[in-house]
């Protein structure tokens, strides 16, 4: 047991939002939840919900090598967040061996995109919100072309990203990204549930159920990459 008697189980389901599920029949799957804003090198402020990659990223290292885990559910509802963490959470996803299904919940905004489509599946909820919208900066930015040439190729790896991993176009994505009708005083575009789907960002509008059941699937038909010998 650990703190205020808390087991390990419980500890990382009440701080990192981590719990591995076990089905009836002894099959494990890994739950991960990435909610609130995308902590990177900079702490977040200590009022907001965070995800923190440091956290993250040892956590799919370690479900890599655990040959005993089969799958990966993620749950997303996050506001987005640092670039470079939230790319290095989305490649790791991407690369691991098991079948792994997303489910948006409440939203998947901006670096949120690249995570909820990282997986083999997704899904969103009908009132689950995704926006696509320009890299911003915070803090002071020098005004020099050199400098918008590195918001463009900051911006062109997500685009590059979402692009290879989801059924939507790298050119019809920066149009949604640099759209001027939607958002008053913003460029961008938000897109809410089945309108995911149709843009091709998303795969299929469904909850934990039909996420749980895909997974499952997936693992019975043998989807995942793993091959693997143990000595």
């Amino acid at each position: 047991m650990g703190q205020n008697g808390l087991s390990q189980k419980d500890q990382e389901l009440e701080e990192l939002g981590q719990v591995v599920m076990e089905e009836s029949g002894g099959r494990k799957i890994q739950l991960l939840s990435i909610i609130g804003e995308v902590e990177g090198h900079e702490n977040a402020s200590g009022s907001c919900k965070t995800t923190k990659y440091d956290h993250v990223l040892p956590k799919l290292a370690q479900i890599e090598d655990d040959a005993q885990i089969e799958g990966l559910l993620v749950l997303l509802n996050t506001s987005g967040g640092d670039v470079d963490a939230g790319l290095a959470i989305a490649e790791m996803i991407a690369s691991l061996s098991i079948p792994t299904v997303s489910l948006v919940l409440g939203g998947s905004h901006s670096i949120g995109v690249p995570l909820a489509v990282a997986s083999d599946y997704s899904f969103i909820v009908p009132t689950g919100t995704m926006m696509i919208h320009p890299v911003r900066m915070s803090g002071m930015v020098i005004g020099t072309s050199r400098t918008y040439e590195y918001f463009e190729m900051i911006q062109d790896r997500i685009l590059s990203f979402v692009a290879g991993h989801a059924d939507i176009a790298y050119d019809q994505l920066k149009r949604l990204m640099h759209n001027t009708k939607m958002l008053t005083r913003d460029l961008g575009t938000v897109l809410v549930g089945e309108q995911a789907v149709k843009e091709g960002l998303i795969d299929e509008v469904g909850g934990i159920r039909e996420a749980l059941d895909k997974l499952y699937e997936m693992m019975d038909q043998g989807k995942g990459k793993r091959k693997r010998t143990r000595l």
